[in-house]
């Protein structure tokens, strides 16, 4: 194991920032990630939880903010619901160099709160 991140995030706050800065969806998730959070009931929850797992991934890299793109790292949903996350251009490639080749990972939400924990594994 490389190292644990994990990160909760404020959905109603969440979503002040993304009405107030409607650009920030473009920046910080993939295409697929915002037309999943779309189809749900109030995007601003699923979309909560993506950008706390896309924090947990940083920090599970011993990194912070800035060390790559927040569109680099998305999460997927597989047929049967489960979550996984990919990695993508340079964020793969820092992850690479740090030994982190796979990533588990748990994320939740409520009304209120998004949670995330992941797992960066070495090879």
């Amino acid at each position: 194991m490389l190292g644990i991140g994990t990160d909760l995030v404020d959905i109603d706050r969440f979503r002040a920032v993304l009405q107030r800065t409607p650009g920030m969806r473009d920046r910080l998730f993939c295409a697929d990630e915002r037309a999943y959070a779309d189809g749900s009931g109030d995007p601003a929850r699923p979309l909560a939880a993506r950008f706390a797992a896309k924090e947990a991934v940083l920090k599970s890299l011993g990194v912070g903010l800035g060390a790559m793109r927040f569109t680099e790292i998305e999460v997927i949903r597989h047929e049967d619901g489960r979550p996984e996350l990919v990695l993508h251009g340079e964020a793969a490639d820092f992850a690479r160099q740090k030994g982190a080749n796979r990533f588990l990972m748990s994320m939740s939400h409520t009304d209120t709160l998004a949670q995330a924990v992941v797992v960066a594994l070495e090879s």
